[in-house]
């Protein structure tokens, strides 16, 4: 803590002392600054944005596919992996492919997607509602953070 000083006395102390002159709050009166070592101050900086990068979670998105037929066996398999996803944090979209006259039973779909929303009723919020895309049924569904683990 100087006080106040002119900006050549400050320039002229941070060069005996071998430091930087950091303006640290410009709009202040009069500005404030402060003496430091410049590339050590920017190496910190990087270290703390690279620590911060590393902890982040990246959310992936995981696609299920199945069919309006599919059998008990399948659908268990299919329900154990979306459980195994929403647990890790990641989002799942469920695609249901119909083919040749299937689609137009697309309640047969409908049936299933909303057997899968009872089943994961708690541990999933929907984000998109089961919708038609062409020949393929979408739906997404985001882990439930409210949700105990």
């Amino acid at each position: 803590m100087l006080g106040v000083v002119t900006l050549e006395d400050a320039l002229a102390r941070a060069s005996d002392a071998g430091l930087d002159l950091l303006e640290v709050s410009p709009n202040a009166a009069p500005p404030v600054c402060k003496l430091i070592d410049y590339g050590k101050y920017r190496y910190e900086q990087q270290k703390k944005a690279n620590i911060a990068r590393k902890k982040q979670k990246i959310i992936q998105l995981k696609e299920l596919k199945m069919r309006p037929t599919i059998e008990e066996h399948d659908y268990q398999v299919k329900m154990k992996a979306a459980r195994k996803f929403l647990e890790a944090g990641d989002k799942v979209k469920f695609t249901m492919r119909f083919r040749g006259r299937e689609v137009a039973h697309q309640e047969v779909g409908m049936e299933v997607f909303n057997r899968i929303k009872d089943e994961l009723e708690g541990l999933i919020k929907i984000e998109s509602h089961a919708r038609m895309e062409g020949r393929q049924m979408i739906m997404i569904v985001a882990p439930d953070t409210a949700a105990p683990a």
